[in-house]
């Protein structure tokens, strides 16, 4: 097991694939609701 392993970790970030040994990083997600509704009370408040 080593660089050349593709069920390894090492070997995974040597070869640039994922699994669940190296799953990817997820993503942090914008929430459109929320500035919409900021909008919203900016004009109420108006």
């Amino acid at each position: 097991m080593g660089k050349g392993d593709q069920r390894s970790r090492r070997g995974k970030i040597q070869i640039g694939s994922f699994g669940n040994l190296r799953p990817r990083k997820k993503r942090k997600t914008v929430l459109v609701a929320q500035s919409t509704a900021s909008k919203a009370t900016k004009k109420a408040a108006k």
